[in-house]
């Protein structure tokens, strides 16, 4: 009993992340986890399941009854409410029936306003759910000294799994003996090439197996992996929209001047004039119905949906779809875009520089280098670099023309280069090698000569963040395969790297003239980072991710606060998704509307925490689940047609707040003249259908022609109340002097009879 108790202890702190399983030697990890290489039995499995749960997300699932009726409860739906609680709950007290004409008009407007919002929120994804979709749904596991197929979420801390190519990664994992493997991690750290892990190595959950087969011991599952971390930040991320906290303001300052003008009314027509009880109730039913803004959210939404519609049918921006129609509006102010780069800025897909070249034996020219590589290299089954530069040639084809391919050497960790033994059309016999330059060098004859040269161009590369990849050549005079040739030649340096979508550079200048300032926050490493940049034209300024911690060694910006750091660089390299995360909330601290574009389940929780998500083409569900606007084509310039289309959208929404304002202000300031100076009685569902009639004919402004603003929108409420006032006031006064005109007088038939 004794040692099951220390063995829950042992687990237990494992569950609490107390202990580092992920950095410790891999003995230390048998001996936390209580397990061997035997794998676990059934029966411990089973007791480990009940601690840490199952491998999988933990699904929220909402009522949908009860998300409709959150649609209203806020401020301008109270107002609603209570006017048609005092449409029947006060109307008895005069002796008359209840006003049910009031209480039917104002229950089915907020009805309306409700399901409009609420079917707008319901089309939005759920991004749990698409990352707990990615997870692998079936794993080789070592049970009871039995390998066998399993479903991924059983599997539990201490279990043994094998993993091959092609296999999704069920768990986070570590590495045990054997061959070394290449894992695609791009869509959870960023980096644009595969790793290499070897044994020891950790491995995450999510990422693919490119090469290799190899055993691993699970080390964490569920929400407890780095995968899992993720889809944590993304399933947290429920903060209040920016749109919502304006209409919030407005329907604030339309509910105080709708109570200035009830409460004089109600100690004017009681206390002073000794008014009845129904008219007063009527007079004040006047001015919280005819007040308040109640169309303004339909009003808004259908000037926002139809901006949608504009969005997704325009010619230069077809495949934009806005799941989240306040977006739309949020996207007008965005000052700051946060851009993830392997896959968005750039293509991921490696290639190239030919003009960069380096090369070292003489004769030769960068296209015989890259048909030298070419020949080194696959020409099916290929991994990334051998595709990038087999499909430099004008027809990969060219690779094999006219030579008889004898020897393949494949890469290996330990050669890490390959070579291809061939024969020409004359019958000789040839060999060509590409791979890690330090290797290819150590097969140069002139090795001494050249060293100093190679190492200068591979530093030259290295500070530009370009990859380096050397060729080299071998005649071999035995025309026998086996035959160890002559002399090898060092041939050239080639420069790989991952290049900027073509219109790329393009997005960025229009977004820095509009205004908006963009960062690049990508996981790949820092002098990768610095060189997109500077092809993209949008700045060098950057800093590797520790520098968001403080542990930053440059002295220039040891002493700068984050937040200052974080407004100042124009991005960060070696990010992981909570850095992201937290660039993306420091920057909305500070007041900024901030957009952010990614592809991968690393963007997913900056994508759902930022104002203005955007999900670019080939994004993974997760990516396109925590976005608001989903981009279906290749390209960012989408992006800038979408600012200035939000831009004219927000001139028609400001125009109509102003409105609306102007409105409340000329129906209380002038009902209730009418109603102290004249004691006039006017019928409550009157004021109604006025509102109705008012807001159904503004709902035009969504097609007005407007002028998008040069720079950044946002709601300067001030300026909005002070005009809506200015206005409300005239438009009251002209309604108390036509009615002076108009009321108990002879005037208007005069002047028909004239």
């Amino acid at each position: 009993m004794a040692e099951e108790g220390e063995k829950a202890e042992v687990l237990e702190a494992v569950l609490k992340e107390t202990v580092d399983l992920e950095n410790i030697p891999i003995e230390e990890v048998f001996e936390n986890l209580r397990c061997s290489r035997d794998g676990l039995t059934t029966q411990a499995a089973d007791e480990r399941l009940a601690i840490f749960g199952h491998n999988k997300l933990e699904e929220k699932k909402e009522s949908k009854f009860l998300k409709f009726l959150g649609f209203m409860w806020n401020p301008l739906s109270w107002v609603m409410e209570a006017a048609a609680i005092m449409a029947i709950a006060l109307a008895n007290g005069g002796g008359k029936p209840p006003d049910w004409q009031d209480f039917v008009g104002i229950i089915t407007l907020l009805v309306i306003n409700s399901t409009i919002s609420f079917v707008e929120e319901n089309n939005a994804g759920n991004a749990a759910a698409a990352l707990m979709a990615s997870l692998a749904p079936k794993a080789k596991v070592l049970r009871d000294g039995k390998w066998s197929e399993q479903d991924a979420a059983i599997l539990v801390p201490g279990d043994i799994i094998s993993i091959k190519l092609g296999d999704i990664i069920p768990a986070d994992a570590r590495l045990l003996e054997g061959d070394p493997l290449k894992i695609d991690q791009s869509a959870l750290t960023g980096e644009s090439l595969p790793v290499t892990k070897g044994p020891g190595d950790g491995i995450y959950s999510g990422s693919t197996c490119k090469q290799g087969e190899i055993e691993a011991v699970v080390i964490a599952t569920g929400v407890h992996t780095f995968f899992g971390k993720a889809a944590h930040l993304v399933d947290t991320t429920n903060q209040v929209g920016h749109f919502q906290k304006v209409l919030t303001a407005i329907g604030n300052f339309c509910i105080c001047s709708i109570a200035v003008g009830m409460i004089v009314e109600i100690i004017v027509m009681y206390p002073i004039q000794d008014r009845q009880y129904r008219p007063g109730i009527d007079n004040l039913l006047v001015l919280l119905i005819g007040g308040i803004p109640i169309a303004m959210p339909t009003v808004l939404s259908v000037t926002m949906a139809i901006g949608a519609h504009r969005l997704a049918q325009q010619n230069t921006i077809q495949g934009a779809i806005t799941k989240r129609m306040t977006a739309i509006e949020e996207m007008a102010g965005m000052d700051v875009l946060c851009s993830d780069k392997t896959g968005t800025l750039t293509l991921n897909k490696l290639t190239v520089d030919k003009n960069l070249i380096e090369v070292f034996a003489k004769g030769i020219d960068a296209d015989t280098v890259v048909l030298m590589a070419a020949r080194a290299s696959r020409t099916e089954n290929q991994d990334a670099i051998d595709a990038a530069i087999v499909n430099m040639l004008a027809d990969p084809k060219e690779a094999r023309a006219g030579v008889q391919e004898l020897h393949f050497l494949p890469f290996n960790p330990t050669d890490k280069r390959t070579a291809l033994t061939y024969l020409d059309g004359n019958g000789k016999m040839h060999r060509v090698s590409k791979g890690a330059p330090e290797q290819i060098l150590h097969l140069a004859h002139n090795k001494s000569e050249i060293e100093r040269r190679v190492h200068a161009v591979i530093d030259k590369f290295a500070e530009r963040g370009l990859r380096s990849l050397a060729v080299a050549y071998q005649e071999v005079p035995e025309c026998r395969k086996e035959s160890p040739g002559g002399p090898w030649q060092f041939i050239a340096l080639m420069p790989l790297f991952d290049p900027p979508r073509h219109d790329s550079a393009e997005t960025i200048r229009r977004a820095l003239n509009l205004g908006v300032n963009v960062k690049m926050i990508t996981g790949d490493q820092l002098a990768i980072g610095k060189e997109t940049g500077r092809r993209l034209g949008m700045g060098t300024n950057m800093y590797p991710s520790s520098a968001l911690l403080g542990q930053t060694k440059d002295e220039s910006i040891a002493a700068l606060p984050v937040d200052d750091l974080i407004e100042k660089a124009d991005g960060f390299a070696g990010v992981f998704p909570e850095h992201k995360y937290e660039i993306v909330k420091r920057l909305q601290a500070r007041k900024h509307i901030c957009g952010m574009t990614g592809d991968g389940v690393n963007d997913a929780p900056a994508l759902k925490k930022a104002d203005i998500g955007i999900a670019v083409a080939d994004a993974t569900d997760a990516a396109r689940s925590a976005s608001d606007i989903v981009l279906t084509e290749p390209g960012l310039s989408v992006i800038i047609s979408a600012v200035l289309t939000s831009r004219a959208i927000f001139q028609r929404m400001k125009n109509y707040t102003i409105y609306a304002v102007s409105i409340t202000i000329r129906i209380v300031l002038g009902f209730m003249l009418l109603a102290l100076i004249w004691k006039f009685d006017f019928p409550p569902f009157m004021v109604l259908i006025i509102a109705i009639l008012n807001d159904g004919t503004i709902m035009t402004i969504s097609k007005d022609r407007v002028k998008p603003s040069p720079l950044p929108d946002s709601w300067k409420l001030a300026e909005i109340f002070t005009t809506g006032v200015v206005l409300g006031s005239y438009l009251a006064m002209m309604t108390v002097i036509f009615f002076w005109a108009a009321y108990k007088t002879d005037f208007f038939p005069v002047c028909l009879l004239t």
